[in-house]
Protein backbone atom coordinates (compact mmCIF):
# COMPACT_ATOMS: atom_id res chain seq x y z
CA UNK A 1 0.00 0.00 0.00
CA UNK A 2 2.85 2.38 0.78
CA UNK A 3 4.36 1.80 -2.67
CA UNK A 4 1.09 3.10 -4.15
CA UNK A 5 0.53 5.83 -1.57
CA UNK A 6 3.93 7.54 -1.93
CA UNK A 7 3.64 8.51 -5.63
CA UNK A 8 -0.08 9.20 -5.31
CA UNK A 9 0.52 11.52 -2.35
CA UNK A 10 3.04 13.52 -4.36
CA UNK A 11 0.73 13.65 -7.37
CA UNK A 12 -2.30 14.73 -5.34
CA UNK A 13 -0.24 17.43 -3.61
CA UNK A 14 0.39 18.93 -7.04
CA UNK A 15 -3.35 18.95 -7.72
CA UNK A 16 -3.71 20.97 -4.52
CA UNK A 17 -1.04 23.43 -5.69
CA UNK A 18 1.44 22.22 -3.06
CA UNK A 19 5.02 20.84 -3.18
CA UNK A 20 5.30 17.07 -3.46
CA UNK A 21 6.91 16.88 0.00
CA UNK A 22 3.69 18.22 1.58
CA UNK A 23 1.85 15.24 0.13
CA UNK A 24 4.38 12.87 1.68
CA UNK A 25 3.87 14.48 5.10
CA UNK A 26 0.12 13.99 4.71
CA UNK A 27 0.68 10.31 3.93
CA UNK A 28 2.75 9.40 7.00
CA UNK A 29 1.16 10.36 10.32
CA UNK A 30 -2.54 10.53 9.25
CA UNK A 31 -2.89 6.76 8.60
CA UNK A 32 -1.20 6.11 11.95
CA UNK A 33 -3.60 8.26 13.96
CA UNK A 34 -6.67 7.13 12.03
CA UNK A 35 -6.09 3.42 12.74
CA UNK A 36 -7.04 3.29 16.48
CA UNK A 37 -10.34 5.03 15.80
CA UNK A 38 -11.27 3.56 12.41
CA UNK A 39 -14.35 1.38 12.01
CA UNK A 40 -13.54 -0.21 8.64
CA UNK A 41 -10.54 -2.56 8.49
CA UNK A 42 -9.96 -1.63 4.86
CA UNK A 43 -10.32 2.14 4.59
CA UNK A 44 -6.96 3.67 3.62
CA UNK A 45 -6.36 7.27 4.69
CA UNK A 46 -4.18 9.89 3.03
CA UNK A 47 -4.24 12.48 0.24
CA UNK A 48 -6.97 11.90 -2.34
CA UNK A 49 -7.67 13.47 -5.72
CA UNK A 50 -11.07 14.85 -4.69
CA UNK A 51 -9.89 16.35 -1.42
CA UNK A 52 -6.86 17.86 -3.13
CA UNK A 53 -9.03 19.51 -5.77
CA UNK A 54 -11.30 20.94 -3.06
CA UNK A 55 -8.21 22.16 -1.24
CA UNK A 56 -6.94 23.92 -4.35
CA UNK A 57 -10.34 25.54 -4.87
CA UNK A 58 -10.45 26.80 -1.31
CA UNK A 59 -6.90 28.15 -1.17
CA UNK A 60 -6.09 29.39 -4.67
CA UNK A 61 -8.52 32.29 -4.29
CA UNK A 62 -6.83 33.62 -1.16
CA UNK A 63 -3.12 32.79 -1.60
CA UNK A 64 -0.51 32.08 -4.28
CA UNK A 65 -0.23 28.30 -4.88
CA UNK A 66 3.10 26.96 -3.67
CA UNK A 67 3.91 29.97 -1.49
CA UNK A 68 4.71 29.69 2.21
CA UNK A 69 1.38 31.32 3.08
CA UNK A 70 -0.41 28.82 0.85
CA UNK A 71 1.33 25.86 2.53
CA UNK A 72 0.47 27.19 5.98
CA UNK A 73 -3.17 27.72 4.99
CA UNK A 74 -3.34 24.13 3.69
CA UNK A 75 -2.34 22.91 7.15
CA UNK A 76 -4.92 25.22 8.74
CA UNK A 77 -7.58 23.86 6.39
CA UNK A 78 -6.63 20.32 7.45
CA UNK A 79 -7.04 21.42 11.07
CA UNK A 80 -10.53 22.80 10.36
CA UNK A 81 -11.53 19.60 8.54
CA UNK A 82 -10.14 17.51 11.39
CA UNK A 83 -11.98 19.42 14.12
CA UNK A 84 -15.19 19.31 12.06
CA UNK A 85 -15.06 15.56 11.54
CA UNK A 86 -14.20 14.82 15.15
CA UNK A 87 -17.15 16.93 16.32
CA UNK A 88 -19.47 15.21 13.83
CA UNK A 89 -18.40 11.86 15.22
CA UNK A 90 -18.57 12.84 18.90
CA UNK A 91 -22.08 14.27 18.51
CA UNK A 92 -23.16 11.17 16.57
CA UNK A 93 -23.90 13.09 13.40
CA UNK A 94 -22.57 10.41 11.08
CA UNK A 95 -25.98 10.28 9.42
CA UNK A 96 -25.10 13.59 7.74
CA UNK A 97 -22.92 11.57 5.36
CA UNK A 98 -26.12 10.10 3.91
CA UNK A 99 -27.80 13.46 3.21
CA UNK A 100 -25.98 14.07 -0.05
CA UNK A 101 -28.18 12.55 -2.73
CA UNK A 102 -26.76 10.21 -5.34
CA UNK A 103 -27.41 12.63 -8.25
CA UNK A 104 -25.48 15.36 -6.41
CA UNK A 105 -22.61 13.03 -5.58
CA UNK A 106 -22.37 11.60 -9.10
CA UNK A 107 -22.67 15.01 -10.76
CA UNK A 108 -20.02 16.56 -8.52
CA UNK A 109 -17.67 13.59 -8.73
CA UNK A 110 -17.86 13.53 -12.54
CA UNK A 111 -17.28 17.27 -12.84
CA UNK A 112 -14.44 17.19 -10.32
CA UNK A 113 -12.85 14.21 -12.11
CA UNK A 114 -12.83 16.11 -15.41
CA UNK A 115 -11.16 19.04 -13.67
CA UNK A 116 -8.61 16.70 -12.06
CA UNK A 117 -7.75 15.17 -15.43
CA UNK A 118 -7.65 18.59 -17.09
CA UNK A 119 -5.30 19.95 -14.43
CA UNK A 120 -2.74 17.26 -15.27
CA UNK A 121 -3.16 17.31 -19.04
CA UNK A 122 -0.60 20.09 -19.71
CA UNK A 123 1.99 18.30 -17.53
CA UNK A 124 1.34 15.02 -19.31
CA UNK A 125 1.84 16.74 -22.68
CA UNK A 126 4.85 18.75 -21.51
CA UNK A 127 3.36 22.18 -22.26
CA UNK A 128 3.46 25.49 -20.37
CA UNK A 129 0.07 27.15 -21.05
CA UNK A 130 -0.97 30.54 -19.59
CA UNK A 131 -2.38 30.34 -16.08
CA UNK A 132 -6.02 31.19 -16.81
CA UNK A 133 -7.88 28.34 -15.18
CA UNK A 134 -7.83 24.55 -15.31
CA UNK A 135 -10.08 24.06 -18.33
CA UNK A 136 -8.46 26.90 -20.30
CA UNK A 137 -5.02 25.37 -19.77
CA UNK A 138 -6.26 21.97 -20.98
CA UNK A 139 -7.90 23.42 -24.14
CA UNK A 140 -4.84 25.58 -24.80
CA UNK A 141 -2.70 22.46 -24.69
CA UNK A 142 -5.00 20.69 -27.15
CA UNK A 143 -4.79 23.66 -29.50
CA UNK A 144 -0.98 23.87 -29.49
CA UNK A 145 0.31 20.44 -30.60
CA UNK A 146 3.61 21.99 -31.69
CA UNK A 147 4.41 22.59 -27.99
CA UNK A 148 3.94 18.96 -27.02
CA UNK A 149 7.00 17.09 -25.69
CA UNK A 150 7.19 13.53 -26.92
CA UNK A 151 9.24 12.46 -23.90
CA UNK A 152 6.60 13.73 -21.45
CA UNK A 153 3.83 12.09 -23.46
CA UNK A 154 5.82 8.87 -23.49
CA UNK A 155 6.18 8.87 -19.71
CA UNK A 156 2.45 9.59 -19.21
CA UNK A 157 1.36 6.89 -21.66
CA UNK A 158 3.80 4.37 -20.17
CA UNK A 159 2.37 5.09 -16.71
CA UNK A 160 -1.19 4.59 -17.90
CA UNK A 161 -0.26 1.31 -19.59
CA UNK A 162 1.62 0.09 -16.52
CA UNK A 163 -1.26 0.90 -14.18
CA UNK A 164 -4.25 -0.10 -16.31
CA UNK A 165 -2.62 -2.91 -18.26
CA UNK A 166 -0.94 -4.29 -15.16
CA UNK A 167 -4.30 -4.77 -13.47
CA UNK A 168 -5.34 -7.07 -16.30
CA UNK A 169 -2.31 -9.23 -15.65
CA UNK A 170 -2.97 -9.37 -11.91
CA UNK A 171 -5.08 -7.27 -9.60
CA UNK A 172 -2.06 -6.64 -7.35
CA UNK A 173 0.36 -5.80 -10.17
CA UNK A 174 2.59 -2.92 -8.91
CA UNK A 175 2.05 -0.68 -11.94
CA UNK A 176 2.55 2.57 -10.04
CA UNK A 177 5.82 1.37 -8.50
CA UNK A 178 7.16 0.19 -11.86
CA UNK A 179 6.23 3.48 -13.55
CA UNK A 180 7.98 5.51 -10.84
CA UNK A 181 11.09 3.31 -10.84
CA UNK A 182 11.41 3.38 -14.64
CA UNK A 183 10.80 7.14 -14.69
CA UNK A 184 13.60 7.82 -12.17
CA UNK A 185 16.05 5.48 -13.93
CA UNK A 186 15.38 6.87 -17.42
CA UNK A 187 15.43 10.46 -16.17
CA UNK A 188 18.83 10.04 -14.53
CA UNK A 189 20.37 7.96 -17.29
CA UNK A 190 19.05 9.94 -20.24
CA UNK A 191 19.31 13.50 -18.92
CA UNK A 192 15.57 14.11 -19.25
CA UNK A 193 14.88 17.74 -20.11
CA UNK A 194 11.26 17.93 -19.00
CA UNK A 195 9.77 18.99 -15.68
CA UNK A 196 10.95 17.01 -12.64
CA UNK A 197 9.54 16.76 -9.15
CA UNK A 198 12.53 18.74 -7.97
CA UNK A 199 13.80 19.27 -4.41
CA UNK A 200 11.95 17.22 -1.80
CA UNK A 201 12.42 17.91 1.89
CA UNK A 202 13.73 14.74 3.52
CA UNK A 203 13.39 13.89 7.18
CA UNK A 204 10.64 13.28 9.68
CA UNK A 205 7.75 15.74 10.13
CA UNK A 206 8.43 18.82 12.22
CA UNK A 207 5.47 18.85 14.61
CA UNK A 208 3.96 22.04 15.99
CA UNK A 209 3.16 23.80 12.72
CA UNK A 210 2.57 27.57 12.78
CA UNK A 211 -0.99 28.20 11.63
CA UNK A 212 -2.17 31.51 10.07
CA UNK A 213 -5.09 31.90 12.46
CA UNK A 214 -6.24 35.12 10.80
CA UNK A 215 -7.39 33.14 7.74
CA UNK A 216 -9.67 30.82 9.72
CA UNK A 217 -12.88 32.66 8.85
CA UNK A 218 -12.27 32.46 5.10
CA UNK A 219 -11.71 28.70 5.24
CA UNK A 220 -14.55 27.53 7.51
CA UNK A 221 -17.13 26.94 4.73
CA UNK A 222 -14.62 25.12 2.53
CA UNK A 223 -13.51 23.04 5.52
CA UNK A 224 -17.11 22.05 6.26
CA UNK A 225 -17.66 21.02 2.63
CA UNK A 226 -14.46 18.96 2.57
CA UNK A 227 -15.37 17.35 5.91
CA UNK A 228 -18.63 16.03 4.45
CA UNK A 229 -17.92 15.61 0.72
CA UNK A 230 -14.55 13.96 1.25
CA UNK A 231 -16.23 11.46 3.54
CA UNK A 232 -19.23 10.50 1.40
CA UNK A 233 -17.63 8.28 -1.26
CA UNK A 234 -15.20 6.31 0.96
CA UNK A 235 -18.05 5.89 3.44
CA UNK A 236 -20.10 4.25 0.71
CA UNK A 237 -17.19 1.90 0.00
CA UNK A 238 -16.79 1.07 3.71
CA UNK A 239 -20.50 0.25 3.94
CA UNK A 240 -20.16 -2.03 0.91
CA UNK A 241 -17.25 -3.89 2.47
CA UNK A 242 -19.13 -4.19 5.77
CA UNK A 243 -22.08 -5.78 3.94
CA UNK A 244 -19.84 -8.15 1.98
CA UNK A 245 -17.90 -9.30 5.03
CA UNK A 246 -20.90 -9.30 7.43
CA UNK A 247 -19.11 -6.83 9.69
CA UNK A 248 -20.46 -3.85 11.65
CA UNK A 249 -19.57 -0.35 10.50
CA UNK A 250 -20.00 2.85 12.48
CA UNK A 251 -19.97 6.18 10.57
CA UNK A 252 -19.59 8.17 13.81
CA UNK A 253 -16.45 6.26 14.69
CA UNK A 254 -15.14 6.62 11.15
CA UNK A 255 -15.72 10.37 11.30
CA UNK A 256 -13.58 10.52 14.44
CA UNK A 257 -10.85 8.45 12.80
CA UNK A 258 -10.80 10.63 9.69
CA UNK A 259 -10.85 13.71 11.91
CA UNK A 260 -7.83 12.53 13.87
CA UNK A 261 -6.05 11.85 10.58
CA UNK A 262 -6.59 15.45 9.48
CA UNK A 263 -5.40 16.77 12.84
CA UNK A 264 -2.24 14.70 12.39
CA UNK A 265 -1.79 16.10 8.88
CA UNK A 266 -2.28 19.64 10.19
CA UNK A 267 0.35 19.48 12.93
CA UNK A 268 2.86 17.85 10.57
CA UNK A 269 2.40 20.52 7.87
CA UNK A 270 0.32 18.46 5.45
CA UNK A 271 -2.97 19.03 3.61
CA UNK A 272 -6.54 17.77 4.17
CA UNK A 273 -6.79 14.00 3.80
CA UNK A 274 -9.56 11.45 3.44
CA UNK A 275 -10.35 7.85 2.72
CA UNK A 276 -9.17 6.72 -0.69
CA UNK A 277 -11.62 4.71 -2.78
CA UNK A 278 -8.93 3.12 -4.96
CA UNK A 279 -6.40 2.39 -2.20
CA UNK A 280 -9.09 1.00 0.09
CA UNK A 281 -10.20 -1.40 -2.64
CA UNK A 282 -6.60 -2.44 -3.18
CA UNK A 283 -6.12 -2.89 0.56
CA UNK A 284 -9.09 -5.26 0.61
CA UNK A 285 -7.76 -7.20 -2.37
CA UNK A 286 -4.29 -7.39 -0.80
CA UNK A 287 -5.73 -9.31 2.14
CA UNK A 288 -5.96 -6.75 4.94
CA UNK A 289 -7.66 -8.14 8.04
CA UNK A 290 -7.77 -5.29 10.56
CA UNK A 291 -7.72 -1.50 10.66
CA UNK A 292 -4.03 -1.68 11.66
CA UNK A 293 -3.18 -2.29 8.00
CA UNK A 294 -3.57 1.48 7.58
CA UNK A 295 -1.20 2.10 10.46
CA UNK A 296 1.50 -0.08 8.89
CA UNK A 297 1.04 1.81 5.62
CA UNK A 298 1.73 5.03 7.52
CA UNK A 299 4.78 3.50 9.21
CA UNK A 300 6.19 2.47 5.84
CA UNK A 301 5.75 5.99 4.46
CA UNK A 302 7.27 7.44 7.63
CA UNK A 303 10.32 5.20 7.16
CA UNK A 304 10.59 6.44 3.56
CA UNK A 305 10.69 10.15 4.47
CA UNK A 306 14.43 10.32 5.36
CA UNK A 307 15.30 9.03 1.87
CA UNK A 308 12.54 10.88 0.02
CA UNK A 309 15.14 12.78 -1.97
CA UNK A 310 15.40 9.77 -4.27
CA UNK A 311 12.26 10.96 -6.10
CA UNK A 312 13.65 14.40 -6.96
CA UNK A 313 14.53 13.25 -10.48
CA UNK A 314 11.09 11.73 -11.09
CA UNK A 315 9.42 13.25 -14.21
CA UNK A 316 6.24 15.10 -13.31
CA UNK A 317 4.63 13.49 -16.36
CA UNK A 318 4.71 10.20 -14.42
CA UNK A 319 2.71 11.80 -11.60
CA UNK A 320 0.33 13.28 -14.18
CA UNK A 321 -0.20 9.82 -15.64
CA UNK A 322 -0.99 8.43 -12.17
CA UNK A 323 -3.57 11.15 -11.54
CA UNK A 324 -5.20 10.82 -14.96
CA UNK A 325 -5.64 7.05 -14.67
CA UNK A 326 -7.14 7.51 -11.20
CA UNK A 327 -9.39 10.37 -12.34
CA UNK A 328 -10.90 8.51 -15.29
CA UNK A 329 -12.50 6.01 -12.91
CA UNK A 330 -14.33 8.86 -11.16
CA UNK A 331 -16.18 10.04 -14.29
CA UNK A 332 -19.77 8.76 -14.04
CA UNK A 333 -21.53 10.72 -16.79
CA UNK A 334 -23.40 7.63 -18.02
CA UNK A 335 -24.77 7.15 -14.50
CA UNK A 336 -26.04 10.73 -14.49
CA UNK A 337 -27.72 10.11 -17.85
CA UNK A 338 -29.40 6.96 -16.48
CA UNK A 339 -30.73 8.94 -13.53
CA UNK A 340 -32.14 11.54 -15.94
CA UNK A 341 -33.94 8.81 -17.89
CA UNK A 342 -35.44 7.39 -14.72
CA UNK A 343 -36.35 10.71 -13.07
CA UNK A 344 -36.16 14.06 -14.83
CA UNK A 345 -36.07 16.13 -11.61
CA UNK A 346 -33.23 14.06 -10.17
CA UNK A 347 -31.49 14.08 -13.53
CA UNK A 348 -31.73 17.87 -13.49
CA UNK A 349 -30.03 17.87 -10.09
CA UNK A 350 -27.20 15.66 -11.34
CA UNK A 351 -26.63 17.59 -14.57
CA UNK A 352 -26.81 20.98 -12.81
CA UNK A 353 -24.31 19.86 -10.18
CA UNK A 354 -21.99 18.61 -12.93
CA UNK A 355 -22.19 21.88 -14.89
CA UNK A 356 -21.92 24.02 -11.74
CA UNK A 357 -18.80 22.14 -10.65
CA UNK A 358 -17.12 22.88 -13.97
CA UNK A 359 -18.39 26.47 -14.12
CA UNK A 360 -17.29 27.42 -10.60
CA UNK A 361 -13.78 25.99 -10.94
CA UNK A 362 -11.53 26.33 -9.03
CA UNK A 363 -14.09 27.03 -6.25
CA UNK A 364 -15.64 23.62 -6.83
CA UNK A 365 -17.16 23.55 -3.34
CA UNK A 366 -19.65 26.08 -4.70
CA UNK A 367 -20.69 23.58 -7.32
CA UNK A 368 -21.66 20.98 -4.76
CA UNK A 369 -23.42 23.59 -2.61
CA UNK A 370 -25.49 24.54 -5.67
CA UNK A 371 -26.29 20.87 -6.22
CA UNK A 372 -27.35 20.35 -2.61
CA UNK A 373 -29.53 23.48 -2.71
CA UNK A 374 -31.20 22.33 -5.94
CA UNK A 375 -31.81 18.84 -4.54
CA UNK A 376 -33.56 20.42 -1.54
CA UNK A 377 -35.68 22.55 -3.88
CA UNK A 378 -36.64 19.48 -5.91
CA UNK A 379 -37.52 17.60 -2.73
CA UNK A 380 -39.62 20.53 -1.50
CA UNK A 381 -41.35 20.75 -4.88
CA UNK A 382 -42.25 17.08 -4.70
CA UNK A 383 -43.52 17.52 -1.16
CA UNK A 384 -45.64 20.49 -2.25
CA UNK A 385 -47.14 18.62 -5.19
CA UNK A 386 -50.56 17.18 -4.35
CA UNK A 387 -53.18 15.64 -6.59
CA UNK A 388 -56.92 16.10 -6.32
CA UNK A 389 -58.81 14.33 -9.11
CA UNK A 390 -62.46 15.38 -9.04
CA UNK A 391 -65.41 13.51 -10.58
CA UNK A 392 -69.11 14.25 -10.40
CA UNK A 393 -71.94 11.73 -10.37
CA UNK A 394 -75.28 13.44 -10.04
CA UNK A 395 -75.12 15.48 -6.85
CA UNK A 396 -72.10 13.58 -5.51
CA UNK A 397 -68.57 14.89 -5.77
CA UNK A 398 -65.78 12.31 -5.45
CA UNK A 399 -62.26 13.65 -4.88
CA UNK A 400 -59.28 11.32 -4.99
CA UNK A 401 -56.50 12.98 -3.02
CA UNK A 402 -52.85 11.98 -3.46
CA UNK A 403 -49.50 13.15 -2.13
CA UNK A 404 -48.05 14.18 1.20
CA UNK A 405 -50.47 16.46 3.05
CA UNK A 406 -48.67 18.84 5.35
CA UNK A 407 -48.91 22.52 6.21
CA UNK A 408 -47.20 23.47 2.95
CA UNK A 409 -49.53 21.53 0.65
CA UNK A 410 -52.83 21.01 2.48
CA UNK A 411 -54.16 24.47 1.65
CA UNK A 412 -54.02 23.51 -2.04
CA UNK A 413 -56.45 20.63 -1.42
CA UNK A 414 -58.88 22.96 0.36
CA UNK A 415 -58.62 25.42 -2.53
CA UNK A 416 -59.35 22.73 -5.16
CA UNK A 417 -62.33 21.35 -3.21
CA UNK A 418 -63.77 24.81 -2.68
CA UNK A 419 -63.44 25.61 -6.39
CA UNK A 420 -65.15 22.33 -7.34
CA UNK A 421 -68.09 23.02 -4.99
CA UNK A 422 -68.41 26.58 -6.31
CA UNK A 423 -68.58 25.25 -9.87
CA UNK A 424 -71.32 22.72 -8.93
CA UNK A 425 -73.63 24.33 -6.36
CA UNK A 426 -76.08 21.42 -6.56
CA UNK A 427 -73.63 18.99 -4.88
CA UNK A 428 -74.97 17.64 -1.56
CA UNK A 429 -72.50 14.79 -0.93
CA UNK A 430 -68.67 14.81 -0.97
CA UNK A 431 -66.66 11.61 -0.89
CA UNK A 432 -62.95 12.14 -0.08
CA UNK A 433 -60.84 9.16 -1.17
CA UNK A 434 -57.52 9.28 0.73
CA UNK A 435 -56.00 6.07 -0.64
CA UNK A 436 -53.23 8.10 -2.29
CA UNK A 437 -52.45 10.27 0.72
CA UNK A 438 -49.16 8.97 2.10
CA UNK A 439 -49.05 11.13 5.23
CA UNK A 440 -51.18 13.75 6.93
CA UNK A 441 -49.78 16.13 9.51
CA UNK A 442 -51.63 18.11 12.17
CA UNK A 443 -52.06 21.23 10.02
CA UNK A 444 -53.58 19.21 7.19
CA UNK A 445 -55.98 17.60 9.66
CA UNK A 446 -57.14 21.06 10.73
CA UNK A 447 -57.75 21.97 7.09
CA UNK A 448 -59.91 18.87 6.61
CA UNK A 449 -61.75 19.61 9.86
CA UNK A 450 -62.50 23.18 8.77
CA UNK A 451 -63.69 21.95 5.39
CA UNK A 452 -65.94 19.43 7.14
CA UNK A 453 -67.41 22.16 9.37
CA UNK A 454 -68.02 24.50 6.41
CA UNK A 455 -69.60 21.73 4.35
CA UNK A 456 -71.93 20.66 7.16
CA UNK A 457 -72.94 24.28 7.69
CA UNK A 458 -73.87 24.43 4.00
CA UNK A 459 -75.89 21.21 4.25
CA UNK A 460 -73.35 19.07 2.45
CA UNK A 461 -72.61 15.56 3.68
CA UNK A 462 -68.90 14.65 3.74
CA UNK A 463 -67.52 11.11 3.80
CA UNK A 464 -63.87 10.00 4.13
CA UNK A 465 -63.07 6.65 2.48
CA UNK A 466 -60.01 4.47 1.85
CA UNK A 467 -57.90 6.17 4.49
CA UNK A 468 -54.30 4.98 4.10
CA UNK A 469 -52.64 3.56 7.21
CA UNK A 470 -50.00 6.30 7.59
CA UNK A 471 -52.75 8.96 7.57
CA UNK A 472 -55.37 7.18 9.65
CA UNK A 473 -54.01 7.78 13.14
CA UNK A 474 -53.96 11.58 12.91
CA UNK A 475 -57.49 11.77 11.47
CA UNK A 476 -58.80 9.34 14.10
CA UNK A 477 -57.33 11.34 16.95
CA UNK A 478 -58.65 14.69 15.73
CA UNK A 479 -61.87 13.85 13.87
CA UNK A 480 -62.83 10.35 15.07
CA UNK A 481 -66.54 9.68 14.92
CA UNK A 482 -67.18 12.15 12.10
CA UNK A 483 -67.58 11.56 8.36
CA UNK A 484 -66.94 7.83 8.65
CA UNK A 485 -63.65 8.19 10.52
CA UNK A 486 -63.28 5.61 13.35
CA UNK A 487 -62.82 6.85 16.92
CA UNK A 488 -59.25 6.62 18.23
CA UNK A 489 -58.82 5.23 21.72
CA UNK A 490 -55.74 5.38 24.01
CA UNK A 491 -53.57 2.32 23.46
CA UNK A 492 -54.65 1.96 19.82
CA UNK A 493 -51.71 0.53 17.82
CA UNK A 494 -52.91 1.64 14.40
CA UNK A 495 -49.91 2.49 12.19
CA UNK A 496 -49.12 6.19 12.06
Amino acid sequence: MALVLVPQAMAYAEIAGLPASVGLLAAALPPLLAAPFASSPYLQTGPTAMTSLLTFGALSAVAEPGSLEYIQMAALLALIVGVGRVLLGLFRLGWLAYLMSQPVLLGFTSGAAILIISSQFPTAMGTQPPDRGVLYRAFWTLGHPTDWQLSAIGFAVFTAVAVVGGRRLHRLFPGVLIAVAVGIIVSRAGDYGGDLVGPVDSGFPDLGFDFPWGSTGSLVVAGAVIALVGFAEPAALARTFATMERQPWNPDREFIGQGMANLASAISGGLPVGGSFARSSLNHLAGAQTRWSGAFTGLAVLAFLPVAGVVESLPRAILAGIVITAGIKLVHITSVVRIAKFSRPQGLVGVTTFVATLATSPRVERGILIGIALSLVVHLWRELYVRCDVEFSGTTLEARVGGVLWFGSSARIDELLTQALAAHPDVDHVRLDLAGAGRIDYSATLVFEQFLDDAEAAGIEVEFVNIADPARRMLERRMGGRAGIPIWRPGDTTDQ
